[in-house]
């Protein structure tokens, strides 16, 4: 079986699990934002759950933008000093463009850290930007089976079904990206450009 079928049969496999598990563009650092409605929830999944509610049901753009900022932000917080260092190692090493070197650094994250969401994001990321693929997919599925409702995973996935062809299936991360985070106007975009050409496509 060549590498390229072996790669499409993971991305579907995938992403058939993704839809099953989800019922409900390199990310950046979140800006420290206030959080008077969640800081006085008692876990950090429950103020994730408060968050993701206000962002499915935020409709100003602005506001939402805050929200997913607010989001981003708990995701980034490993919970371990250790863990935090090497991801700002990490960060730093790819602002430099030593992609190698970034990727030792997270490879020891997700050692350390397996049930960090940022870890395997972070690292689904810079193999995207190295041109690992089949790599980033199996990363963004870690990330995905952590955290279904992550929607830069999501989008990340969008793009590089796109880019291997299967259209139908990036459609569908759309959907559920903006399923999630309805207010996102790069996503309708991204999602309305694509139903026009598979629209156009048919006829």
């Amino acid at each position: 079986m060549s590498a390229m079928r072996i790669f499409m049969t993971s991305i579907l496999a995938f992403f058939a699990l993704a839809v099953w598990t989800t019922s409900g563009t390199p990310l950046l650092a979140a800006e420290a934002l206030p959080q008077p409605e969640t800081a006085s929830l008692a876990t950090p999944e429950q103020q994730l759950d408060s968050l993701f509610a206000e962002l499915k049901k935020e409709r100003e753009e602005d506001r939402a933008r805050d929200i997913a900022n607010r989001i981003r932000q708990q995701w980034q917080d490993s919970g371990s000093a250790t863990v935090n260092l090497l991801m700002q190692w990490a960060d730093k090493a790819i602002a430099d463009d030593k992609k190698s070197m970034a990727l030792d650094i997270l490879d020891q994250v997700i050692v350390l850290a397996p049930n960090y969401v940022e870890g395997w994001n972070r690292r689904a990321t810079l193999h995207y930007q190295m041109g690992n693929f089949r790599k980033a997919m199996s990363d963004v599925s870690h990330v995905l089976a952590l955290e279904p409702r992550h929607f830069g995973a999501l989008a990340g996935m969008a793009s590089m079904l796109e880019d291997a062809g299967k259209s139908e299936l990036a459609l569908r991360a759309w959907q559920q990206f903006l399923d999630i985070y309805p207010s996102d106007r790069k996503a309708q975009e991204q999602l309305g450009e694509l139903a026009e050409r598979l629209a156009g496509s048919r006829t």
